[in-house]
C-alpha cells in the first residue's frame, strides 16, 4: 500500500486507474467552487467505468446546529460568525475549527453534475436527530450509544434518507457517483 501527498485538483494517477474513489476532506475545504469541481473532475478521471465515487461534505447549517447543541450560540461572537458563514458557506478558521466550507444538498449535487457525474445519491450521515443526541452527551456525559434515543435517532436518519431537504440537517453528507 502506498500513499502520497497531493492536490485532489490533478491527481497524479493515471485515467480510469480506481475502483473506487473517496473524497473525504477536500471539498470541505476548498473555499473555491472551480477548485470543488476539478476534485470532482479528476475524480472521475481517475475512477474505472463502473467505479464508485464517494464525496464527503459538512453541511451549511451544521456550525448553527452544532452551537444549538452546546450553547455556545448564546455568545453574541458565534451568532456573528454563524451569520457571516450561513450565506456562503465560508469559514475562515477563527474559532477553533480548521478553514472549512460548508455545502448544501443542493449545492453539492449541483457541483457534482457539473463535473460530469450522474445521478448522485445523497444520504445525510447523522440525520436529522443529531443535535438531541450531542446535546444530551454533552450535558449528561452519557453515551448514548444502544439506547432507545440514540436508537430513534437512526430511525429519524433512515426515514429522513429520501428527503433532500432533511439532508441538510445532518452534519455531513455523503454524495455517491461514479463515473
Amino acid at each position: 500500500m502506498t500513499a502520497e501527498v497531493g492536490d485532489a485538483g490533478r491527481l497524479t494517477a493515471a485515467d480510469r486507474t480506481y475502483d473506487v474513489v473517496l473524497l473525504l476532506g477536500p471539498l470541505y475545504h476548498l473555499h473555491d467552487k472551480t477548485d470543488r469541481i476539478s476534485a470532482l473532475t479528476e475524480a472521475a478521471r481517475v475512477a474505472r467505468p463502473g467505479g464508485l465515487i464517494a464525496a464527503a461534505a459538512i453541511s451549511r447549517y451544521s456550525p448553527l446546529l452544532d452551537y444549538i447543541a452546546t450553547t455556545g450560540i448564546t455568545e453574541s461572537a458565534i451568532q456573528d460568525g454563524v451569520r457571516a458563514t450561513l450565506p456562503e458557506g465560508r469559514y475562515a478558521g477563527q474559532r477553533g475549527f480548521t478553514v472549512a466550507y460548508f455545502q448544501t444538498s443542493s449545492e453539492l449535487r449541483a457541483e457534482v453534475a457539473e463535473a460530469g457525474l450522474t445521478d448522485p445519491i445523497l444520504y445525510g450521515i447523522e440525520g436529522p436527530g443529531w443535535v438531541a443526541v450531542k446535546a444530551i452527551e454533552k450535558y449528561t456525559s452519557a453515551n448514548l450509544m444502544g439506547t432507545d434515543i440514540y436508537e430513534a435517532a437512526l430511525a429519524a436518519a433512515r426515514i429522513a434518507e429520501p428527503h433532500a431537504a432533511l439532508t441538510d440537517a445532518s452534519a455531513h453528507f455523503l454524495a455517491i457517483t461514479g463515473p
